[in-house]
């Protein structure tokens, strides 16, 4: 059996520069970093004594014969990428809620593919896991979806990631841990209560790509203005700004970005301390993120008291293979 542990992540600038269609063309860079929220996925060999060869245990139960009878896409089109013989045993549990803009569904593909190559005795680089996941996703799923969270996600830790025509470069911020936590300080995480379907989202994106190409420039030139905030030795606020600003410009990508309630609670969050803010992932619904001031945020959370507040810290090491036994 292999267990592996997958984190969550939250992106704050770039987004949308990370679909194939634009970088391309343009390249693309987003800044995001891993937290300690996580995906697990449990896989074994399955003996040979059931009426079933696969069983997939998620939200619901699939007892199926052959791959192609598997209704998870994830899970079909891993296999099937892998060239699995054995019959075998998944099993999925997750920290927070599906399709939530946390980067889940990437969390998941890049967690059952480790386990996979765990399974068969073989350690996989963190590049090759998130290019293999983007592929799975965007070419055999065929998901509307960037490349930025199964890049994230197999990484681990607070990173810019620069996306070139057949490439993807990775580098850490270089942060003190003082500085580091003062920057975590700064975050609140709140889930609206409802999730959605990503892919419609960036699909619309997508549709008004031509359109949007001067708006998706200004967020890639974001990834570098917000590092050297980071980096730099002065008041983290106009980061804060900075979120700001990128929220104005994402609402306007599409329709569906936002929404009257994600409008509300984003002005109530203003009135409460909040310098900036975003819906996570493609909009919509799911989590919201907001920049506060430490001494504001138990103001804030009173304020958006309807909201669940999710209190999380940052991680560094992606996904990892947490229990392996071989059976021998």
């Amino acid at each position: 059996m292999v267990i592996t542990r997958t984190p969550y992540r939250i992106s704050f600038f770039g987004g949308g520069t990370d679909f194939p269609a634009y970088y391309k063309k343009n390249g693309g860079a987003v800044l995001s970093t891993t937290i300690d929220k996580y995906c697990y996925i449990s896989v074994r060999v399955l003996p040979p004594f059931f009426e079933h060869k696969h069983r997939i245990v998620y939200s619901r139960t699939e007892q199926v014969n052959n791959i192609e009878e598997i209704i998870h896409p994830s899970v079909r089109e891993t296999l099937r990428f892998m060239g699995i013989q054995d019959g075998l045993e998944i099993h999925h549990d997750g920290d927070l809620p599906a399709r939530s803009g946390l980067g889940s569904s990437s969390s998941f593909t890049v967690g059952l593919l480790n386990a996979l190559y765990a399974l068969k005795g073989k350690l996989i680089s963190k590049k090759k896991l998130a290019l293999e996941a983007i592929h799975i996703e965007q070419n055999m799923i065929k998901e509307n979806i960037g490349s930025q969270d199964q890049v994230a996600t197999a990484y681990g830790g607070l990173n810019k990631i620069e996306f070139k025509e057949n490439d993807i470069d990775v580098t850490p911020v270089p942060l003190s841990q003082k500085r580091l936590s003062m920057f975590q300080e700064h975050l609140a995480l709140f889930f609206s209560g409802f999730s959605r379907n990503a892919s419609q989202i960036e699909a619309d994106k997508l549709n008004n790509l031509k359109d949007n190409e001067q708006r998706l420039s200004r967020l890639q030139k974001m990834v570098a203005d917000s590092i050297d905030i980071l980096s730099g030795e002065n008041d983290l606020t106009d980061f804060g700004f900075l979120l700001d600003e990128a929220w104005q410009i994402k609402r306007n990508l599409s329709s569906k970005v936002s929404n009257s309630f994600l409008d509300h609670v984003y002005e109530i969050a203003k009135k409460n301390g909040a310098i900036g803010g975003k819906a996570l992932g493609a909009g919509g619904g799911g989590f919201i993120l907001f920049f506060v001031k430490p001494e504001h945020k138990q103001r804030l959370i009173e304020a958006l008291n309807f909201l669940l507040h999710v209190p999380f810290k940052f991680e560094n090491f992606g996904s990892q293979i947490i229990y392996y036994h071989n059976g021998v």
